[in-house]
């Protein structure tokens, strides 16, 4: 643990000094320090400071092209299933993330296993800090309990994705399976490190923290949302929905999406697609939680930062000669009318080596400026919530009021769209063609529908692994006309409990954290 503690005061001292003469401009990313904490307003740039830690790079030693903090992640999550292919190795970013390569980069301090762990690890000691000063912390009780109630969201946020990303899903492998260490006090050089308990204790806080954002949140207690990167009640109840529909506690995940729902945003409408939106404005009616990322504030010039690694419009960077597209089994699934087709290329006769012209390239992730990199992040949508509600409805087997939600959705993307035919049931249907999961001739059952329209609508903003985990179904890239580069045949991606879906715990943590054996404590190959 004290390798660990050493880096995070290195990233807090180098945050401040690099922000020390913007400390009112908004977002800031100054993170830590005692003199922070005298009153609500100052420690409130703090977590201003987290919120821009999220996509700010070089979380580890290297490979900063690939280490933009939470939003890589995301990224690597997606390429690790089957919805999203890398057509070319180009140099490698994230394409190891795509074969299955980086696991074993468990020993060095460039690989996604140390840098997912620090950046997670970085929000929970900045966190533990502001939690430690709610008794004292003067200032409006409102901005207390916003700033309070974020910080809870955001412990609950990280521990979260710790949990996805380091072990299997509880709903799947069970609560007993080993957890990640819990710290809940602020840490110093000299703290002693814990153990990895199980994935129970790190759910028990996970839901402990959320339930006690939402009651600060709430807004008769606390101020105003005051920018889209903020937490709010609204978001950490779309926080909370993810965290249930994880656990599958159904009733609560509709309950907490029904909230989120409340919050004024609405539907992206099929008439915004069609124009040609795209996914980099958080300032959209459909936007629930979002960073707005400045021209003078993008990370890397924008190499650093996910729209390089998509946009192959823009010549200049890596996407344009490592392009990012959709499998061709979900592009097939997409009906004609769909206006989501759009977000996608089909099949092209005459490819071209760099630049959009590769079949089933995407589009709908693209620079807002391609000048200066820039382009905001979408965190957590509108359709997103209702693609929720519709599975914990279809889980608890009321399937009139899951396709009323379903119909409202499409009404926005297909003019036609019909589901009278699908049998009612909340299982999913086994088909090898693309592993047990929508058949590749269509949906049977209404559960086949709501997930493969929430893998067409949230393509590249969820990590797909992580519904494959949960669901527990396995998944294939071989299939008939497959477009995937790297079909991953050393892998067992239809083991409902893959080993290779779990990261390994970095050598890092081992060497400084007394409390952990690395023979006995690293997770399974």
């Amino acid at each position: 643990m004290k390798n660990l503690k050493y880096i995070l005061l290195i990233c807090m001292v180098f945050a401040i000094a690099s922000c020390e003469d913007n400390l009112d401009t908004f977002p800031t990313d100054q993170a830590g320090g005692a003199e922070l904490f005298s009153d609500v307003d100052k420690a409130m740039s703090t977590i201003n400071g987290l919120y821009r830690a999220m996509y700010v790079t070089e979380w580890g030693t290297g490979w900063e092209h690939e280490q933009f903090g939470h939003v890589s992640i995301i990224h690597s999550g997606n390429l690790m299933a089957e919805d999203m292919v890398q057509a070319e190795m180009g140099s490698g970013w994230f394409y190891y993330d795509y074969m299955y390569q980086v696991k074993s980069d468990f020993t060095n301090t460039q690989g996604r296993p140390y840098s997912s762990w620090n950046f997670y690890y970085t929000l929970i000691t900045n966190v533990n800090s502001i939690l430690a000063s709610k008794d004292d912390l003067q200032g409006a009780p409102s901005k207390v309990n916003s700033l309070m109630g974020q910080a809870f969201a955001l412990r609950a946020f990280s521990y979260f994705y710790l949990a996805r990303f380091y072990q299997q899903s509880i709903a799947v492998g069970g609560g007993d399976l080993p957890g990640v260490p819990i710290y809940t006090q602020p840490t110093s050089i000299e703290t002693e490190g814990v153990g990895r308990g199980t994935l129970n204790d790190v759910y028990e806080l996970i839901n402990a923290d959320i339930d006690s954002a939402i009651v600060r949140l709430h807004p008769d207690v606390a101020q105003e949302k005051v920018h889209i990167s903020n937490l709010d009640y609204y978001s950490a109840n779309g926080l909370k929905a993810r965290i249930e529909l994880e656990q599958g506690n159904w009733q609560e995940a509709y309950d907490a999406a029904s909230e989120a729902l409340k919050g004024g945003t609405a539907m992206l409408s099929g008439s915004d697609i069609s124009g040609g939106f795209a996914f980099n404005d958080s300032g959209q009616d459909c936007v629930l939680w979002g960073f707005e990322i400045l021209d003078d504030q993008v990370a890397g010039a924008g190499r650093a930062m996910l729209f390089g690694h998509m946009d192959a419009s823009a010549s200049d960077y890596y996407a344009s000669r490592s392009r990012v597209c959709v499998s061709s089994w979900l592009y097939n699934q997409v009906k004609a009318n769909d206006v989501r087709k759009n977000w996608w290329y089909g099949p092209i006769d005459e490819e071209l080596p760099t630049g959009t012209q590769k079949s089933y390239n995407q589009f709908k992730f693209q620079f807002a400026n391609v000048s200066t990199g820039a382009g905001d992040y979408i965190f957590m949508r509108h359709a997103e919530m209702l693609l929720m509600q519709a599975e914990a409805k279809c889980m608890l087997r009321q399937y009139g009021e899951a396709r009323v939600i379903l119909e409202g959705l499409m009404a926005e993307r297909q003019a036609d769209y019909d589901i009278r035919s699908l049998i009612d049931s909340d299982e999913l249907t086994d088909d090898n063609d693309n592993g047990p999961t929508t058949p590749s001739t269509g949906s049977v059952t209404l559960l086949d529908e709501i997930m493969l329209q929430r893998r067409i609508e949230l393509w590249g903003e969820v990590s797909r692994i992580y519904d494959v985990k949960r669901l527990g179904t396995g998944f294939t890239r071989d299939f008939d006309g497959s477009n995937h580069s790297e079909l991953i045949p050393y892998v067992n991606s239809l083991d409902p409990l893959c080993p290779d879906w779990v990261m390994a715990i970095p050598q890092a943590e081992f060497d400084g954290n007394s409390a952990l054996d690395a023979v006995t404590d690293q997770n399974p190959w």
